[in-house]
C-alpha cells in the first residue's frame, strides 16, 4: 500500500481533507497515491502536514511502526472486564476512539473480543441444552465459562506479548467487522 494512504488512513484523513489541510489539489494526491512519487514543494509539503520525514513518503517498503504502546492497551484493556462480555468489547472501542489508534492492528481486537463474545455466548446457551440430555449437573455450564474465560485469557495476553515483540498479533481473524 501507498505510504501517503497509510499516513493519511492513521490520521484518519480523507483525500479532501488532506487536500485542504496542504493546500495540494486532490488531484495531486490522487495521483501519489495511484504511484506517482511526489517531488518538491509537493513532497515538502504533504510531509510537514502529516507531521513525517519527507523520505517516508518516498520510501515505498517502509511501513508504519505502529503505536505498539497504544495498541497494547487497546488488547489488555478488555482483562479487568473479561467477565462482563459487553464492557470487554466497549473498552477497547473507547480507547481505540480517543486515542485515535485507527489501525487494523486495533480494529482487529476488538473484532476478536466481539467473536469470543459471540462463541462464548453460544456455547454457554448449548451447555444449558446439554443439562436436559445429561442431566441435572449444572456444573457444565459453569465449566464452559471458566474454559472460555481462560481461553479469553490466552489470547489477549498472546497478542499482547506478540504485540510488544513484533508490532503485531499472533491470533487475528482474515476479515473485519468493524
Amino acid at each position: 500500500m501507498n505510504q501517503l494512504i497509510l499516513h493519511r488512513e492513521r490520521l484518519n484523513l480523507t483525500q479532501k481533507e488532506l487536500s485542504e489541510q496542504s493546500g495540494i489539489s486532490v488531484r495531486t494526491i490522487q495521483r501519489i497515491e495511484a504511484g506517482d512519487s511526489p517531488k518538491g514543494y509537493t513532497l515538502k509539503t504533504l510531509a510537514k502536514t502529516l507531521g513525517i520525514a519527507e523520505n517516508e513518503l518516498l520510501d515505498k517498503n517502509q511501513q508504519i511502526a505502529p503505536n505498539t504502546q497504544v495498541l497494547k492497551y487497546i488488547n489488555l484493556i478488555s482483562l479487568p472486564f473479561i467477565i462482563l462480555p459487553p464492557l470487554n468489547i466497549i473498552a477497547p472501542l473507547v480507547l481505540m476512539y480517543s486515542k485515535k489508534e485507527w489501525t487494523n492492528i486495533a480494529k482487529q481486537i476488538i473484532d476478536i473480543q466481539i467473536i469470543w463474545l459471540l462463541a462464548s455466548a453460544i456455547l454457554v446457551v448449548l451447555s444449558s441444552f446439554s443439562k436436559r440430555v445429561l442431566g441435572d449437573d449444572s456444573s457444565i455450564t459453569l465449566i464452559i465459562i471458566c474454559i472460555a474465560i481462560a481461553i479469553n485469557l490466552f489470547i489477549i495476553f498472546r497478542n499482547a506479548f506478540e504485540i510488544e515483540k513484533k508490532g503485531r498479533l499472533y491470533i487475528s481473524l482474515n476479515f473485519s467487522l468493524i
